[in-house]
């Protein structure tokens, strides 16, 4: 019987690592990021679009789910289990695409990331939720739209191990708490009450809150924001495990961001110090290295990517408390930054660990070095 998963990993480790390149047949692939991670304790997976799941057959799509297939040992939906995707109304569930990947997932002995139950930002609302009439009594029917939303989700999906049950809360120029039409109608409750009914609904797995507070300059104010959430779920017994740290370094995640490292190592290292100080544990969940300010020679572009993404894992992985890393995508043909904040040359982008053509770059090997380099930890049961 043929072990598919085996033969999409040799195919993907001969196709995407050009040290195999006119190598014997007989030549050992190198170990997956997944297996490297996972000798220390660490998870590793992917974000992945719902497309080349839908597609497979065509060249590229199988192209793509080889390295899926070779490197990870999770996955969590880019986009398909956001409200947006999940909720076209206020009575309906659309599932089909995020069934895809889950089923693709559970095929492959993928574990599953969750993202997200709610994402509170006003500018990611689907149009029926922010224009809701929450009748006569606002807080009560809020509450039921939002209990009744992760309830659904949660049931539908009991083998995700660990939920962004919110996401981006904090609003990054201020520190202060984003607005939606939830919150107007309930209040800020609506956080705690998303992390209770989480917990109620999904026991056994992890709940994280998820943003984009970065150790780059200019997120001084989203850090504090962001502790002094943390600091309130703790006080009021919120329910919380970690904190997802999305990790896209580099560029910087917006459209004005100049330089390309402007890491403030020792501000972060205390900012995650007064997490896991809290008893929460840490979870890398949206990593990727944007290259919009480096130089146009992509050989400069990926040395510069491989050695910031390796001194960040170094860094992050100093905490026994990580024990959890997701890459935003595998290849530089799916990933979120070519359709966001162009550069100024208008060169496709080099942020993930494999090129447009699915061959391995520098940085797939600075995140398996990491690993390796990496201090054992328990895994999390």
């Amino acid at each position: 019987m043929i072990d598919r998963r085996a033969l999409l990993a040799t195919g993907a480790a001969a196709l995407a690592v050009p040290a195999l390149a006119g190598a014997p047949l007989q030549a050992q692939a190198p170990a997956s990021l997944h297996a490297l991670a996972l000798a220390k304790g660490l998870l590793f997976g992917s974000a992945i679009p719902a497309t080349p799941v839908m597609r497979r057959g065509s060249a590229e799509a199988d192209a793509y789910l080889a390295v899926i297939a070779a490197e990870c040992g999770a996955l969590v939906c880019e986009n398909e289990m956001k409200w947006p995707a999940l909720r076209p109304n206020a009575t309906d569930f659309t599932f089909g695409q995020a069934d895809a990947i889950v089923d693709y997932a559970a095929a492959h002995n993928m574990k599953m990331r969750g993202h997200t139950l709610l994402w509170h930002h006003p500018q990611w609302f689907p149009d029926w939720l922010t224009n809701h009439d929450f009748g006569s009594r606002p807080a009560s029917e809020a509450e039921r739209i939002l209990t009744t939303h992760i309830r659904r989700v949660c049931a539908r999906y009991p083998q995700v191990v660990s939920w962004d049950v919110i996401n981006e809360a904090v609003d990054a120029d201020t520190g202060e708490l984003r607005e939606t039409s939830l919150s107007k109608a309930m209040g800020h409750a609506v956080l705690d009450v998303a992390f209770h009914t989480a917990r109620e609904a999904a026991p056994n797995a992890q709940l994280i809150y998820n943003d984009y507070m970065s150790w780059e300059a200019g997120h001084e104010r989203h850090r504090a924001g962001v502790m002094r959430l943390l600091e309130g779920f703790r006080a009021r017994g919120v329910p919380i495990d970690g904190l997802g740290v999305q990790s896209h370094i580099g560029s910087g995640n917006a459209d004005n961001s100049v330089g390309f490292d402007t890491a403030q190592e020792t501000e972060w290292s205390r900012f995650i110090d007064e997490a896991v100080g809290m008893g929460l544990k840490l979870e890398i969940t949206e990593f990727d290295v944007h290259d919009k300010n480096l130089p146009a020679d992509p050989v400069v572009r990926d040395r510069e990517v491989a050695a910031l993404g390796r001194r960040y894992l170094d860094l992050m992985l100093d905490y026994p408390q990580l024990h959890t890393v997701m890459a935003w995508g595998m290849t530089d043909r799916y990933t979120w930054l070519q359709g966001r904040w162009p550069r100024e040359d208008g060169l496709p982008k080099r942020p993930t660990p494999y090129d447009a053509d699915f061959r391995a770059k520098p940085l797939r090997q600075a995140m398996a070095d990491a690993f390796q380099a990496a201090a054992p930890r328990p895994p999390l049961v």
